[in-house]
């Protein structure tokens, strides 16, 4: 919906933002290695992170509400 960025992290996590403020709103927790990509579904309910570990994550997105 254009109000949440999110990026993904060699600390291995996926942070989202704020797209007006920067501020940072949740940090996700579960690759064991570097994240090296994620991103939202077109209909914005999912996220998909892939990591250094081997793994793709799914995460939805209303269990952060």
């Amino acid at each position: 919906d254009g109000t949440t960025i999110i990026s993904a992290s060699g600390d291995k996590t996926v942070k989202l933002w704020d797209a007006k403020t920067g501020e940072e709103l949740r940090t996700l927790n579960g690759h064991s290695e570097g994240v090296s990509s994620a991103s939202f579904s077109p209909d914005g309910t999912i996220i998909v992170s892939a990591s250094g570990d081997g793994t793709v994550k799914l995460w939805k997105v209303e269990a952060f509400d």
